[in-house]
């Protein structure tokens, strides 16, 4: 069987439009575990993190993930020889995975922080907290995140 030029240059065509759209699917522009890790590593620099003093509260159940409330607490004194110095949030399931991040000073009182973020897809988030004297501390929180949709029942 003989291919014509036409024919061939219809299936290179259908065959670029499955790789592109393999390339571009949502599924690889969502950050994964491994960029988590990677970004927690760069924000550490390989030193050990604690689990605790971190309280990090979100919906574990949320319709839409557009405005997720996110609360997030540091046990701390604020003086000015103990506090908390950054807050940096990730999140494993967002295209990018630091989500933001806050300084904090003596100054600031407390360190408690509430606010809302997008989340892409159900994930784990991480709060890394790191105080004055340059130890580590993490707290997280899980959250399943669904599309709410109208059906017709027919």
């Amino acid at each position: 069987m003989q291919l014509s030029r036409r024919r061939w240059l219809k299936s290179i065509q259908s065959l670029s439009i499955f790789a592109l759209g393999t390339w571009f699917s949502p599924l690889n522009v969502l950050a994964k575990k491994e960029d988590a890790t990677k970004a927690i590593q760069e924000i550490t620099g390989g030193k050990p993190i604690i689990d605790g003093k971190v309280k990090l509260v979100i919906p574990p159940l949320v319709e839409n993930g557009n405005l997720v409330v996110l609360k997030l607490s540091v046990e701390s004194p604020m003086t000015a020889n103990d506090y908390v110095k950054s807050v940096h949030v990730i999140a494993e399931g967002n295209p990018l995975p630091n989500i933001f991040t806050v300084h904090l000073t003596p100054r600031s009182g407390t360190a408690n922080i509430t606010t809302r973020v997008r989340l892409a897809d159900s994930q784990t988030v991480w709060a890394i907290a790191q105080m004055s004297d340059g130890s580590f501390y993490q707290g997280s929180a899980e959250t399943l995140v669904t599309l709410s949709a109208c059906t017709e029942l027919v």
